[in-house]
């Protein structure tokens, strides 16, 4: 590709780049910005992510980065499975966090998202809270399902219907990212424990929902033809506590 490499961030810096894009872990890109020798490179340089999560890097980059470097944030929305054949209509999210007015560094950002835009992206200029509320109902949902199915240890099956093939993709697309990236998309993304909160509530209102269905079908059963002629029947289901029917225990074998 005709790129350099440099073992030495010092030896980095000094080329002097417009540009500098860190794709670090996010647990990891506090102590890499850090680890940067800021004072030798241009005052005027350009910083970019491409972090599954934007407000926690917007917040380091103010912190850390003097007022001089720019900050664009960006996030593109899909990883080497998804975008491995196209580029095209796939999203591209960014916020200009802090860009000088020059015309030449407002031409240098345009410069940087054409490189996507020209490949086909889908741009989309958003603010970073933004992105992390809509990001943590849509990707740390889809991650947190999909490792929850890997816990399933699911197997494809001489009869797979479409639905569990997707189930299957989705295991397969999730899974194969490390642990500390999910573990970023929940403890950098202030939404996320909301939506971990809200899926076992979900889940728990679908067991319920279900249990009841089951209390209607037992109840019929055990009293339909009493209730029918205002009897009462002695004959009483046993439910635990959470609603399930506890049915007797199966004879011995």
């Amino acid at each position: 590709m005709g790129a350099d490499f440099f073992s030495d961030p010092h030896d980095l810096c000094e080329q002097h780049p417009d540009v500098i894009i860190l794709c670090t872990s996010i647990i990891s890109t506090e102590s890499v910005l850090k680890s940067l020798p800021l004072q030798r490179l241009k005052r005027n340089t350009l910083f970019v992510d491409v972090l599954s999560v934007k407000e926690f890097p917007r917040n380091i980059f103010l912190q850390v980065l003097p007022d001089h470097f720019d900050i664009l944030c960006t996030h593109p929305m899909f990883g080497p499975e998804s975008g491995k054949h196209s580029w095209q209509n796939l999203a591209f999210v960014f916020d200009k966090v802090r860009i000088g007015d020059e015309d030449s560094r407002l031409a240098r950002v345009d410069n940087f998202l054409n490189i996507f835009k020209k490949e086909g992206c889908r741009m989309v200029e958003m603010t970073c809270a933004d992105h992390d509320k809509y990001a943590a109902g849509s990707q740390f949902i889809t991650h947190t399902m999909g490792r929850i199915l890997e816990k399933l240890q699911l197997e494809s099956t001489p009869i797979n219907t479409k639905g569990y093939e997707t189930l299957l993709d989705l295991v397969e697309n999730t899974a194969s990212d490390s642990f500390d990236l999910y573990y970023g998309l929940f403890m950098y993304n202030e939404n996320a424990m909301e939506q971990l909160e809200r899926l076992d509530l979900a889940f728990e209102a679908l067991k319920k929902e279900l249990f009841g269905h089951l209390h209607d079908v037992l109840r019929k059963q055990l009293f339909g033809k009493s209730e029918e002629g205002g009897e009462r029947s002695p004959a009483l289901a046993k439910l635990s506590k959470n609603g399930t029917p506890l049915l007797p225990p199966a004879p011995p074998q």
